[in-house]
């Protein structure tokens, strides 16, 4: 099982961030090693897409789950056509919600937005 949750620095004390698709990195939790990872995400400063590209990282990136804040639509239909799970994301530490989804207390996300198409997004 692996977690992917947009994280606002390179730590697993530091918070998640709001953007899906225009974070600057990613956190990903290895279940099986139980070690994280955090990559760059390259669709922090795209014009356009962003939400999907930042998706099809996670798809490139062989997670099972993401944990945010909000998902736009066009990065939804991307994770679920890879069979990714999204859930919503509370006030916590990175390390937190991974425990929290480990603990089974995060519910699903299920109220997607149409997306900010341009317009920056947070």
């Amino acid at each position: 099982m692996r977690i992917l949750i947009p994280t606002i620095i390179k730590v697993t004390t530091s918070g998640i961030n709001p953007s899906f698709g225009r974070t600057e990195f990613f956190a990903i939790f290895d279940d099986q090693s139980g070690e994280y990872t955090f990559i760059d995400n390259p669709a922090c400063n795209a014009e356009g897409g962003a939400g999907i590209l930042a998706a099809q990282t996670a798809v490139d990136n062989k997670v099972d789950v993401v944990i945010a804040t909000q998902c736009g639509q066009n990065a939804a239909d991307v994770l679920k056509a890879a069979k990714i799970k999204i859930f919503k994301a509370v006030p916590a530490k990175i390390f937190e919600l991974v425990e929290k989804y480990r603990n089974g207390t995060l519910a699903e996300l299920t109220e997607i937005h149409s997306g900010f198409h341009r317009r920056g997004g947070q």
